[in-house]
């Protein structure tokens, strides 16, 4: 028979404690992390809109300048129509064609003049949207610098805590295989149930740890005996006495010194 089969209820509270101590030491690291990978997550997505934002205002720019280049052929079309106009004004043979080429030419005048009034208008547009674009670009100089310190801060911390986690996370595994499948499954549950990650807790000032229900003296003696696995009726851990957390406590601290 496999060896978890055989284990003692006492065995089994030591194995299940000593996965505690590394699950919570896990916890510990990733804490430390914090909200650091989710931060330079989002700075990038920021950085990039931030660029796409200056991109776009450029292309924005030249399809002005291109639009006022074609202002200012239609310009130049418009003067050689009015010179055209006023060189035949001086051939015709009636008033009716010199009205004629002269509303041509008014015609051609007021071209030029709306042509004039849209160049003014695309300048002031390029003259905004070079000054969106110099601000955008300051944001995004500011966002990349922040970025950068968010990156090395996030590398640095990695790189303490990278080798130790997969070093832990690998431990874990090891230890869940000397527990029966019934109860990893159980103190996983309790441990995503509670808010601090702790599924097994020493027995502490007559409560179970972190919590303030005291418990009656005969059941603590049933903890201590180590005969049952007994949980805490008000937040469902599993409950150990103090002497074997003391044990584990050591035993894992000299396990964790060498990872």
């Amino acid at each position: 028979m496999a060896k978890k089969t055989e284990a003692t209820v006492e065995e089994k509270l030591r194995a299940l404690y000593d996965l505690q101590l590394i699950d919570s030491r896990v916890d510990e690291i990733r804490n430390v992390r914090g909200e650091l990978p989710l931060e330079v997550e989002d700075l990038e997505d920021e950085v990039q809109g931030l660029k796409t934002r200056i991109d776009k205002l450029k292309t924005d720019v030249e399809t002005i300048n291109y639009e006022i280049s074609a202002k200012k052929n239609l310009i130049e079309e418009s003067k050689a129509l009015i010179k055209k106009y006023s060189e035949q004004q001086k051939n015709v043979r009636n008033s009716r064609e010199f009205n004629s080429l002269s509303k041509e030419i008014e015609f051609q005048e007021l071209e030029i003049q709306l042509a004039e009034k849209n160049i003014k208008e695309f300048k002031a547009q390029i003259e905004q949207k070079k000054e969106v674009i110099s601000e955008t670009k300051e944001k995004l100089t500011e966002r990349e610098a922040h970025l950068k310190h968010k990156k090395s801060e996030l590398d640095a911390i990695l790189a303490e805590t990278e080798k130790e986690e997969k070093a832990l996370l690998k431990k874990s595994e090891e230890f869940e295989e000397k527990i029966e499948e019934r109860l990893v499954k159980a103190y996983k549950r309790i441990r995503h149930n509670v808010k601090n990650g702790l599924a097994v807790v020493p027995v502490e000032r007559g409560a179970s740890g972190g919590s303030f229900f005291t418990i009656p003296p005969q059941v603590q003696v049933e903890i201590a005996s180590r005969k049952k696995i007994i949980t805490d009726e008000h937040s469902g851990r599993i409950l150990v006495d103090p002497k074997l957390a003391e044990e584990e406590q050591e035993k894992m601290e000299a396990l964790f010194a060498k990872i």
